[in-house]
């Protein structure tokens, strides 16, 4: 005989996963391209497959929004794909240019999968910059980054990677999270222990060697 709290939290599991099965069937349909019987009962058994099977750690929601930090990202990511776009376009007809690229491993300020997820995503959407792997454990985020001759070059697209981590955070990051980014943000401004990346953090990834970072500083 199943015991009543059993029952429940089977239940409150299926409640949980409910949103993620409906995007799947959604998927499915897309994929697709018409909605009959046979495709809605294949994409509902492919979903409850997919969640049951290929099972992932749960996504930990913080609970908040910002509409006004949701709003600031949104718009500096519509401006750094704008002119990210030109400065691509311009070195792509640039004559004279001679392609300088980096393997760059980016320590970011917290460990939370959907910030990290979120981060690499926004990242890749800027042209030039693409992530190409994550280290989930120690939180750090290894990008191929276009453009990259000189140290002060690698800095900026460090930078650039933790601002939009900490805008991210400052939408729907925790309060924990968002009072450390800003934190960081501040010992940044007065020039403190966060306020530039070391050259540890700076250093340039060997191809052959993606998952474990090399001890050499990028020249």
């Amino acid at each position: 005989m199943i015991r009543p709290e059993l029952e429940v939290s089977r239940w409150r599991s299926v409640w949980r996963q409910l949103p993620l099965i409906i995007a799947l069937v959604a998927l499915w349909l897309f994929l697709w391209d018409h909605i009959d019987t046979l495709t809605v009962v294949t994409g509902i058994l492919l979903a409850i497959a997919v969640t049951r099977v290929l099972y992932l750690p749960p996504v930990l929601l913080s609970g908040r929004f910002n509409p006004w930090r949701g709003l600031l990202l949104g718009l500096r990511m519509m401006f750094d794909v704008v002119v990210a776009s030109l400065q691509v376009a311009f070195l792509a007809l640039n004559p004279f240019w001679k392609p300088m690229n980096s393997i760059i491993a980016v320590q970011l300020l917290t460990r939370s999968d959907l910030v990290t997820t979120l981060t690499a995503e926004a990242i890749s959407v800027v042209p030039g910059t693409v992530v190409v792997d994550i280290d989930r454990e120690r939180g750090l985020l290894y990008l191929h980054a276009l453009g990259t001759r000189t140290s002060a070059d690698i800095a900026r697209t460090h930078r650039n990677v933790l601002g939009t981590e900490e805008r991210i955070v400052l939408a729907i990051g925790t309060s924990a999270q968002a009072s450390a980014v800003r934190e960081a943000r501040r010992r940044r401004r007065v020039g403190g222990p966060a306020a530039e990346p070391s050259p540890e953090q700076l250093r340039e990834v060997h191809p052959d060697d993606i998952a474990e970072p090399p001890k050499e500083e990028p020249r």
